[in-house]
């Protein structure tokens, strides 16, 4: 240790501190930095913007020089604004990855601390456990039992043991007194001092991590991709259509229709389309990390949604996991003595720290006087078995004034098979049928009582012996019941599993209000092919006395039912079910790193509740951009209808090209930024799960969109119709129409913010993202038409005052009338 400066108790929080500062971070490479000048090269370099800049170039060649002016400050400003919306996207998404930084164990100053994995230097202390991640490159000073996967950095795939003895100068793969950065303790405790961090670890010098990446396009992303691609091709054939029949049926301008064409194109190609989703995704997953939710992965946040069934384990989601001893059976000091061996949890100035179930012990063991360090230093482990998932039990080998002894503490049941005889009144008795018949009766009536009941037992050359059993209790989480009401009331079946006794967790399961249904244990799924499995798990509320194995089995069995599954876990042996899940969701406190690693997102607290929170939050992302993407293209086809008929009634297109390009500024920036920042319905959690195998534009969504359409296009085209045959004024008619467009389309958007709730019910002014779009954009109509600077270069003239009443009256009926629909089912749902 003298060689990295450091010693047993670590570095001090100065000197680790003063080290982080001369030796920068431990990361493998450094985070890029979000610059606006590279985003907006970024967005401005994207398909879609090219072909509007190519619009532009046209348009200035063939049009009058101010006018290619405005059509290049729209883009200006339209590129500015997705620029600000991927900025925002952009910084979420780096905000969710530093959130999702794992962290370690580190002696500074003699004491345990937890730290972010980031802040570890070389000479730190860092304790070793199992299913944790190894935080850098470190020298072993002391072990136990100690088995660290390396496969990802050797390729080796079998567990190496690691110890303090030192080895010479040998390959990397037999360096068993070194831990490696990225590798996997798989069992047993150490204790290593960190001689290498960031770029400088093994794993630094051989991977060549690529900076910046994107996140992976989700499902939905790549659906909308190939959805623009389609409206693209429909948006130029569209924008030909119109200004070729103009000229081929009224004999119109052939230069004002090839401009008008351009903006047509303009205006209905869906650029807005991916950056709307990114933005949904990414900022609402911003959001539920705000919530104790870390969002790892973007498909979890348009997963979420759908979740038909949480599979939940018992400890720590359902309960507190804050265990005390409640019960003991048999000698209640040896009893505590033989526990407190076979036990993890480590005594510091805060007192225990470890496993819940062990810190309990240890707890108790003190407060009946045990001296559990003296009882540690007479009886040295000198071996140790983990917890095996088969047995259901583990043990420890130690050496003391009785001799050689092995320690077992596992299930009761598991325990007790193992055993050939008993502690009674201190005295050693075979355990007969009788015997064992009497001690199963009692455990399970500790049991049946909620308890967490643990089996001890302690093996000699002469046979084992149990010694007798702990009642351990965990309280059920005081909002637990609020939030499976709130599951069950979404359509969302919770599903207890859980390594307990059935006993116990149906006696969870009925304090928090989870219907149990059938209750199945681990013996029971083994006993079952897929098939029977898949058809039973449908009925069952509870899985008991599981193992990783058959958790995995019973998530694949619901899926296979075609249900959407959400799955908690914590351990090393959960990761097949979390990355088998639909959204896998591992514990952020006391859980391991590969869990975290397999989850798609990350509890910070542990909370069912925050489950349910965070599928109210998946629901209202999606609602959000299913309104968003309804409006914006009702918009579009609104657009194309009222130039289309006005061309086949053989009047003039009722925009100027001018028009056109203002009003895609209008309408782009209410779908991209307006729909996002909508609250959630009042009902949205009383709604059974989207069918995740539905398309997102279903026959429900398109009817919506043209039945919007149609609304927003009867409004202007008849307010242009009456004020062409009223006026007999291009001018006045294209003005009237103008106006209209933008008065009735922030009214549908506002109606268009709830699909089953009435205005009045969500509050007008709750969304001020959209008030102040909505504020703008009409006080730009009245400006345009009233201001008289401005008529030249919109194209407008003033209107009298009975046009402006028409105006209010037709956007009013051509959009409320969907306010009306909402109120009616309201009354029939009554």
């Amino acid at each position: 240790m003298s060689a990295i400066a450091t010693s047993p108790d670590g570095l001090s929080p100065d000197e680790a501190a003063s080290r982080l500062r001369a030796r920068g971070r431990n990361v493998l490479s450094p985070a890029k930095e979000v610059r606006w000048w590279e985003v907006a090269a970024e967005e401005i370099t994207e398909p879609m913007i090219l072909l509007l800049l190519s619009i532009g170039v046209l348009y200035s060649i063939l049009g009058e020089p101010e006018d290619a002016v405005t059509i290049f400050a729209v883009i200006a400003a339209l590129v500015a604004v997705e620029v600000r919306n991927e900025l925002k996207a952009k910084k979420a998404i780096q905000a969710l990855n530093a959130l999702s930084q794992p962290s370690a164990i580190v002696v500074r100053g003699g004491r345990e601390a937890e730290v972010p994995v980031e802040d570890i230097v070389p000479g730190d202390i860092i304790i070793l456990d199992r299913g944790g991640r190894v935080p850098a490159d470190a020298r072993v000073i002391n072990s136990r039992g100690l088995a660290v996967d390396e496969s990802s950095l050797t390729g080796e795939p079998l567990p190496v043991e690691k110890d303090s003895r030192a080895v010479g100068d040998v390959p990397l793969v037999e360096r068993t007194n070194m831990v490696y950065t990225g590798t996997l303790t798989v069992r047993g405790l150490g204790r290593a001092v960190v001689v290498a961090t960031g770029m400088d670890t093994e794993l630094g010098r051989i991977s060549a991590l690529a900076r910046g990446e994107r996140p992976p396009r989700t499902i939905l992303q790549l659906a909308m991709k190939d959805l623009t691609k389609w409206m693209v091709v429909l948006a130029l054939a569209f924008s030909l259509l119109v200004p070729l029949l103009a000229w081929l049926l009224n004999g119109q301008d052939p230069q004002t229709m090839v401009l008008t064409a351009l903006s047509l194109a303009f205006a209905t190609i869906p650029e807005e389309l991916p950056i709307i989703i990114t933005m949904v995704l990414a900022l609402g997953g911003y959001r539920l990390s705000r919530q104790n939710a870390v969002v790892k992965r973007l498909q979890a946040v348009e997963s979420l949604g759908a979740v038909t069934a949480i599979c939940a384990d018992k400890t720590g989601t359902l309960t507190e996991n804050r265990l005390e001893v409640r019960e003991v059976l048999g000698p209640r000091r040896e009893l505590l003595a033989l526990a407190s061996l076979v036990n993890h949890a480590r005594a510091s100035r805060e007192g225990f720290t470890g496993d819940p179930t062990d810190v309990a012990i240890l707890e108790e063991a003190s407060r009946e006087g045990v001296d559990i360090d003296g009882v540690r230093e007479r009886e040295a482990v000198i071996s140790e078995m983990p917890f095996d998932s088969v047995l259901k039990r583990m043990s420890v080998t130690v050496s003391g004034p009785e001799g050689r002894r092995e320690i077992i503490k596992g299930s009761p049941e598991a325990v007790l098979g193992a055993c050939s005889s008993y502690k009674r009144n201190g005295e050693t008795e075979e355990l007969d049928d009788g015997a064992r018949e009497e001690i199963s009766r009692r455990m399970e009536g500790m049991a049946a009582r909620g308890l967490r009941v643990l089996g001890v037992a302690e093996g000699t050359a002469a046979g084992t012996t149990f010694v007798g059993a702990i009642g351990l209790f965990d309280p059920p989480r005081r909002e637990a019941r609020e939030a499976i009401d709130a599951v069950i009331g979404a359509g969302i079946r919770p599903v207890m599993i859980t390594g307990d006794h059935p006993l116990t967790a149906t006696a969870v399961a009925e304090q928090v209000g989870l219907p149990v249904g059938r209750v199945l244990t681990g013996e029971d799924v083994d006993t079952m092919d897929d098939a029977a499995l898949s058809e039973e798990a449908g009925s069952v509320g509870i899985f008991a006395r599981t193992t990783p194995e058959q958790k995995l089995r019973i998530v694949k069995a619901l899926r296979a039912r075609g249900d959407r599954v959400a799955v908690t876990g914590d351990g090393i042996n959960d990761a097949p079910a979390l990355a088998a899940a639909d959204i896998g969701v591992a514990m952020g406190q006391g859980g391991t790193d590969v869990a975290r690693e397999a989850a798609d997102m990350v509890l910070a607290d542990n909370n069912f509740n925050t489950i349910v929170r965070a599928v109210r939050e998946g629901r209202k992302l999606f609602a959000n951009l299913t309104k968003g993407v309804r409006y914006y293209l009702a918009c579009k086809v609104a657009l194309i209808s009222v130039a289309l008929a006005a061309v086949v009634v053989q009047l003039d297109v009722p925009f100027t090209p001018l028009q056109i390009i203002l009003m895609e500024l209008f309408m782009d920036l209410g779908a991209s930024a307006a729909f996002v920042a909508e609250r959630a319905e009042g009902d949205i959690m009383r709604l059974p799960p989207r069918d995740p195998r539905a398309s997102f534009l279903n026959r429900r969504m398109i009817i919506s969109i043209f039945a919007s359409a149609v609304g927003l296009f009867t409004a202007v085209f008849a307010a242009y119709y009456a004020a062409w045959t009223g006026y007999g004024d291009v001018v006045t008619a294209q003005t009237t129409a103008f106006a209209t467009w933008l008065v009735a389309h922030v009214l549908l958007a506002l109606n268009m913010r709830s699909e089953r709730q009435p205005m009045y019910l969500l509050g007008p002014l709750s969304n001020r993202t959209m008030v102040a779009w909505g504020v703008a954009a009409i006080l730009f109509a009245v400006l345009a038409t009233e201001v008289p600077f401005l008529h030249e270069a919109v194209k407008t003239t003033s209107l009298p005052p009975e046009m402006w009443a028409l105006i209010i009256v037709l956007s009013i009926a051509g959009t409320f009338w969907m306010e009306a629909v909402k109120a009616a089912l309201r009354r029939n749902d009554k």
